[in-house]
């Protein structure tokens, strides 16, 4: 299995953290944040990762080079144009060829073991994608997601509004004392989830959804596997995140 690390954009919420810096070469206890992820998906039996890059690429591309410090094989793609989600990985497809593929963003930090674990959850079937999941998130801030009795996905709705989720609880999608998963933004696909990103269609937000294909995925019956994260999960999000990680037992 190789691994994918969306790590193109700037950052904006950190403010002048990232005027020089793209945001996963933030230092959380003495090393970026992608050097964290890294040596997470090399713990899992990961070696080959394709790191998209963007902004200040050339900091992580000089950091990092071609990954033998860390015992891993890395390449760099350029995403150019920055439009949404559902095209970030794109720059990475000719990397990613005919196998199964990790996505993570380069701002998501989880134990490290959670790599390994995704992986055997794929391999317990024939599953076209797996998507991570936490609890205890607002969900109108990312995505809430559905599963059946087998824990494969069902639904997906990308930041459901307070009237959508009312609406939910009064249809019985969402029940009282039932978890409301959270997607956690980190997935294993097989690469024909590059043909639904390529029909995408612009969201009401003006950009392309990975949340989309995952929902075309699933309206084609495709199975996605579920996995929540056990442990902590965190969205490096702005400088008090950041500042808080300092102390913190997840890594």
């Amino acid at each position: 299995m190789k691994a994918v690390i969306l790590a193109a954009g700037k950052g904006t919420r950190m403010k002048s953290l990232t005027d020089a810096l793209p945001k996963p070469m933030l230092r959380v206890q003495g090393k970026p944040i992608l050097e964290h992820i890294l040596e997470g998906l090399r713990s899992a039996g990961i070696q080959q990762v394709c790191v998209v890059t963007g902004w200040h690429a050339e900091v992580i591309e000089n950091h990092f080079g071609n990954g033998a410090r860390w015992g891993l094989d890395i390449r760099f793609a350029r995403q150019t144009v920055q439009d949404g989600t559902g095209r970030a990985a794109n720059p990475a497809r000719a990397f990613v060829g005919s196998d199964p593929f990790l996505l993570t963003y380069g701002d998501i930090l989880v134990p490290p073991e959670t790599y390994a674990q995704m992986r055997r959850r794929f391999d317990e079937a024939d599953f076209a994608g797996l998507v991570t999941v936490t609890r205890g998130e607002d969900v109108t801030l990312g995505g809430i997601n559905f599963f059946d009795h087998a824990f494969c996905l069902t639904r997906l709705i990308e930041k459901p509004s307070p009237s959508q989720l009312a609406e939910l609880r009064s249809q019985g999608w969402l029940k009282p004392g039932d978890p409301v998963w959270y997607n956690a933004g980190i997935y294993i696909f097989q690469p024909l989830v590059f043909e639904y990103t390529a029909r995408l269609e612009k969201s009401p937000r003006g950009e392309y959804e990975l949340t989309d294909a995952i929902i075309g995925m699933v309206t084609d019956h495709r199975r996605i596997a579920g996995l929540e994260i056990a442990g902590r999960w965190v969205d490096v999000r702005n400088p008090e995140v950041l500042a808080a990680l300092e102390n913190d037992s997840i890594l």
